[in-house]
């Protein structure tokens, strides 16, 4: 069952998903801070780890869901134009339908956090209550909204590591709780040290458009699509993995330039 950790590509998809999941999460963790500011202290700390495990929780059976719908892998629709030739079947649907979400989404995100910083932070604070119940739905919305892109995320990071699904949903399942009992331990150093340094999320964004990217290529590729005689190939995760962990390198030494001026 946990035969898919013996593999180094499951390593390296874990903590690159890790790593994706804790920074897409620091604004969930932001929200739901606004979102419990105006409880008593002791009620904001529940209202705040309460957030955390709903998100966790919600971020699970979402991951259960999608991935039932992306086991749908028998064509039903087949495409024979003078054009464009392919198979469509549920699952290159479920997969092209979320990358183009992720590339709206970042997109979406990255103009929002240069152009227009407080935008979310004013639509959560404007719906703020003194009620720890009406908090918590609040926070379980937010939830909600902040779910699709970190599902999404893991899908394409983990999708064809192994040939079997239910490697992959373990996978997945690893670094959402890995992820949230970091946020939920370290919950302040990491929401700074993301604060601090800005760059890293819109890194993060950027990710998700390259994720996004992968994931409507994969959808062609599993359609076996075929445009103006051209078949359209799966992208390695190799790539992903070499463009993720070469830009953090140059961030991190920019970090360090940064600190010593």
């Amino acid at each position: 069952m946990f035969d898919i950790f013996l593999s180094p590509d499951a390593w390296v998809a874990l903590l690159t998903l890790t790593f994706l999941e804790i920074v897409l999460g620091i604004d969930n963790i932001i929200f739901i801070s606004i979102a419990a500011g105006k409880l008593e202290e002791k009620d904001r700390v529940k209202a705040t780890n309460i957030g955390l495990v709903l998100a966790m929780l919600l971020r699970v059976g979402l991951l259960f869901g999608i991935s039932l719908l992306t086991a749908l892998n028998q064509p039903f629709l087949e495409i024979d134009t003078k054009w464009v030739q392919g198979n469509i079947s549920g699952q290159a649907i479920i997969l092209f339908l979320g990358g183009l979400f992720l590339l709206y989404k970042s997109t979406k995100e990255i103009h929002e956090k240069i152009e227009d910083k407080e935008h979310d932070a004013k639509a959560v604070a404007s719906g703020q209550s003194k009620s720890l119940r009406a908090a918590i739905v609040q926070i379980t919305v937010i939830n909600i909204v902040f779910s699709f892109d970190s599902i999404l995320t893991a899908i394409g990071m983990t999708n064809g590591i192994s040939e079997n699904p239910t490697d992959s949903l373990i996978l997945m399942i690893v670094a959402v709780v890995i992820s949230v009992l970091i946020m939920m331990l370290f919950a302040n150093p990491v929401g700074e040290f993301v604060t601090n340094n800005p760059t890293i999320q819109i890194l993060g964004l950027s990710f998700l458009i390259l994720i996004g990217f992968m994931l409507t290529t994969e959808a062609a590729h599993l359609s076996e699509l075929v445009i103006f005689g051209q078949s359209i190939g799966s992208i390695p995760k190799g790539y992903l993995y070499f463009s993720i962990t070469f830009s953090l390198v140059v961030e991190f030494l920019n970090m360090n330039i940064r600190k010593e001026k």
